[in-house]
């Protein structure tokens, strides 16, 4: 279930409810792990593939142009950030004027191309003006050859110098009109360099905020990851000392093997040991398990092809049923047969969830609740444990005098009976 869990960096939503708050933040961090892991594998990836191109280009390179930075006085490279020099004007003072000069040049720049288009209109104008009045003068020769050839010369005069007249006050009128433009258009531009760059600011700011909650959510990551390595480090000192003890049934020498032969078995729980061969149930042609419960008569069937053969909620050595042991009840269930018990009462019941069992647990403030994976050759707690046990008394046994975990300090002190009649469980036995 765990290396499943792992595969898919994905957990049911149903399954993680059953989970308690302990067990949910080591799993995450396994998860996180792996997606650590799987990160750094393809961070790896990508740094050799960019090293192969360095190479290539470095190679395309060898015969042309280098740059050369001017390094200071301490051989570093020479850096000048404006704004924090002795004399700099401050940055602000400095990216206004900055600004306002951009502004002004670009709306000049406008300017200077709307004038060369006026004046060419303006120009032309007056010509073609001209030129119809010169064309006038001409078609009415005959009447300048009847008349005073001087006042026809002062007519002509008057009439050029009206016209520039008139061309000079239209000139004038286009550069004032030219010159509004210009300010408003510097004005505009301005506004939009000044709008810009609180765009910028703000970018600035959402950075550092994002930044923050990184920073935050990286402390997050390193307290669960403590937590998690405290844990487990803790689990695995008790096992061992339980495993000296001789507390953990058929398992010790297994378990002393996994301790030194493999130092990694804390981190993933994925080389543990496995049960013993007189303990493994043969898969049956008839029965192929489903990927996980989704009725009651398939964990009906499940239980009995292969719970049963492996004497699942049978005391050590008998053939009578276990007290703690109940049928496929309800986490509600549970918690009201648990409710007016002390603290350390307990009950095992077969899950919905997973192809396994939950530990419901009554301590002093409430209830907990353990799943119990039981989808391979042994039983083992699902995120917090990484002990695996041969049978599932095993695991009930070995945490009547060990811990399940540091944090809550749980011992399975009083087994929860039944209270019905037939009992919960008659359909399993049937």
């Amino acid at each position: 279930m765990l290396q499943q869990i792992l595969r898919d960096l994905y957990i049911d939503p149903e399954l993680l409810a059953e989970l308690n708050d302990e067990q949910k933040h080591i799993l995450f961090y396994k998860m996180r792990e792996e997606q650590v892991r799987r990160w750094r594998e393809r961070e790896e990836k990508i740094r050799e593939e960019e090293a192969g191109l360095k190479r290539t280009a470095r190679f395309k390179l060898k015969n042309g142009k280098r740059v050369q930075w001017l390094c200071g006085s301490d051989g570093e490279v020479w850096v000048w950030i404006m704004g924090e020099a002795l004399g700099d004007k401050p940055y602000d003072q400095i990216s206004e004027e900055f600004m306002a000069e951009r502004a002004r040049q670009q709306a000049q720049k406008e300017a200077d191309e709307l004038w060369k288009e006026k004046e060419a209109e303006i120009t032309k104008k007056f010509r073609d003006a001209m030129a119809n009045e010169k064309a006038r003068i001409v078609a009415e020769k005959w009447k300048i050859e009847t008349e005073d050839r001087k006042a026809a010369k002062l007519m002509e005069e008057k009439i050029q110098e009206e016209l520039k007249k008139r061309e000079e006050e239209e000139r004038q009128r286009g550069e004032e009109q030219i010159r509004q433009q210009e300010g408003r258009r510097a004005q505009e531009l301005y506004l939009s360099l000044k709008q810009a760059l609180q765009n910028s600011q703000h970018n600035e700011n959402e950075d550092r905020e994002w930044e923050e909650q990184l920073r935050r959510s990286k402390a997050a990551d390193e307290e669960r990851s403590h937590k998690a390595q405290w844990a487990r480090d803790e689990y695995r000192r008790q096992s061992l000392r339980a495993i000296q003890k001789g507390k953990v049934a058929g398992l010790s020498n297994l378990f002393q093997g996994a301790a030194l032969n493999n130092e990694q078995d804390t981190k993933l729980a994925t080389t543990c040991p496995v049960a013993p061969l007189a303990l493994r149930v043969p898969a049956s042609k008839a029965w192929e398990r489903p990927p996980r419960p989704f009725s009651r008569e398939v964990i009906i069937q499940w239980f009995k092809e292969e719970q049963l053969p492996r004497r699942a909620g049978f005391e050590r050595n008998t053939n009578t049923i276990a007290p703690w042991f109940h049928g496929i009840i309800s986490r509600q269930e549970a918690e009201e047969l648990l409710m007016n018990k002390s603290e350390g009462a307990f009950l095992v019941r077969v899950s919905e969830k997973i192809w396994g069992y939950a530990l419901s647990y009554r301590h002093q403030s409430g209830f907990k609740h353990f799943l119990v994976d039981a989808s391979g050759d042994f039983y083992s707690f699902l995120g917090v444990d990484p002990n695996r046990h041969a049978t599932l008394t095993d695991l009930i046994d070995f945490h009547k005098e060990e811990i399940i975990t540091s944090s809550g300090g749980e011992l399975l002190l009083d087994p929860c009976s039944q209270t019905k009649n037939p009992p919960d469980y008659s359909l399993l036995f049937e």
